[in-house]
């Protein structure tokens, strides 16, 4: 996949992130190249697919 974007002028303020999903890229900037890769190394019949745990929120 080729993804091209034209940056201009970048004011971030403030960023909140409340949760992270198990395969995630956060950037702010620029990068000439990104690579992503994941691996596993638990059998497949150890995962466990249920309720997700809940972020305590912040006060």
């Amino acid at each position: 996949m080729e993804f091209n974007v034209t940056n201009h002028q970048l004011c971030v303020g403030d960023i909140k992130i409340t949760g992270v999903a198990s395969s995630a890229l956060f950037l702010i900037g620029d990068v000439q190249t990104i690579q992503l890769s994941s691996a596993f190394d638990t059998p497949p019949e150890s995962l466990i697919i249920g309720p997700l745990v809940p972020l305590s929120p912040q006060g």
